[in-house]
């Protein structure tokens, strides 16, 4: 068992303070920006989301620029002044997400393949206000105004864009994506939604195991020819192929047949315009060629993220224990 001070340093720091960093990072030759917290139940999603008519359009562009946005490029653009300033980072790698790139081309149509040059327009993201309106915009803006910076600076920055991840987790609380994903169990219509506008934008859902992830950022730090922005993703899934992949065949047998909640949660969901596209096939292949031809290798199928995810969730009490 290491100590802390073998491996780990803690600092006190704040993306909101210039310079808070500069300790931190100080002597590093890497850094790693990870991925923003989801917080899909927040009383400002709340405030924002639910409240799309044009009286408030303006009030709720001020509150996401100015709470939201602001910030979070503030705090990226410190940390990235911090870099700069230590003379001794390398390269650092940005968390970015798939909610940053679509499947659909300027006329709606879908791509045959989605890699990381297939961004999402940012007037787009305002015109709309899918689910999840404000985590995309933010991420979106972040990351543009991080490369700004790194190429007017001679930083190395390279973006991981992750995909849904899912697997187990070490948290208090059941991680954003995992609880979206398994709203086709759940039925929760807030997290249906989000996966709705996912399903509407990228016309499946992608996965990612979170221990493949991980070692993509890793990957990424080390290799010499990594430049720009990598899409990290297992696989891509129609929703029934998520269902469908049978969580009997994984071992788990419910009281209820899992098959028909999910059937019906399903339907249900279509009915109420949660899931519109159709469900049974993934109308363009989301690709990771760029972060595979650098000879990255994923570790876990989507049966075994699944299966991983379930487990984890069964045992937080997430979902009902099996037979029950």
């Amino acid at each position: 068992m290491w100590t802390g001070s073998d491996r780990l340093r803690l600092f006190r720091a704040d993306l909101n303070e210039e310079g808070s960093f500069n300790e931190a990072v100080k002597g590093c030759d890497g850094v790693f920006h990870v991925a923003t917290p989801m917080e899909f139940g927040a009383a400002v999603e709340e405030n924002i989301v639910l409240t799309q008519v044009p009286l408030f359009y303006e009030f709720q562009e001020s509150y996401v620029q100015s709470h939201i946005i602001d910030p979070a490029i503030n705090g990226t653009l410190n940390l990235l002044r911090a870099c700069l300033e230590s003379k001794s980072v390398k390269r650092v790698v940005f968390t970015s997400s798939i909610s940053t790139i679509t499947a659909k081309d300027s006329n709606g149509e879908w791509r045959p393949v989605v890699d990381e040059s297939c961004q999402t327009p940012i007037d787009h993201v305002w015109k709309t206000r899918a689910n999840g309106w404000v985590y995309a915009l933010s991420k979106l803006l972040t990351e543009e105004a991080a490369f700004r910076f790194a190429i007017d600076n001679g930083i190395d920055l390279v973006s991981v864009i992750t995909s849904t991840v899912a697997g187990p987790f070490l948290t208090s609380n059941v991680p954003s994506s995992i609880q979206v994903l398994l709203s086709l169990l759940t039925g929760d219509p807030e997290l249906f939604g989000i996966l709705s506008a996912v399903n509407a934008r990228m016309g499946s859902i992608a996965l990612v195991h979170i221990e493949d992830i991980c070692r993509a950022h890793l990957f990424l730090m080390e290799h010499d020819k990594a430049e720009g922005r990598f899409l990290g993703e297992d696989l891509n899934q129609a929703p029934s192929e998520i269902s469908s992949k049978k969580l009997r065949d994984l071992g788990f047998e419910y009281k209820h047949g899992v098959q028909n909640i999910i059937h019906q949660t399903v339907i249900g969901c279509q009915g109420k315009k949660f899931l519109g596209e159709d469900l049974n096939q993934a109308p363009s292949e989301i690709s990771s060629k760029k972060l595979r031809d650098l000879g990255f290798e994923y570790k876990h199928g989507v049966q075994n993220i699944i299966h991983q995810t379930v487990i984890g969730c069964q045992g937080y009490g997430f979902l009902p224990p099996i037979g029950s």
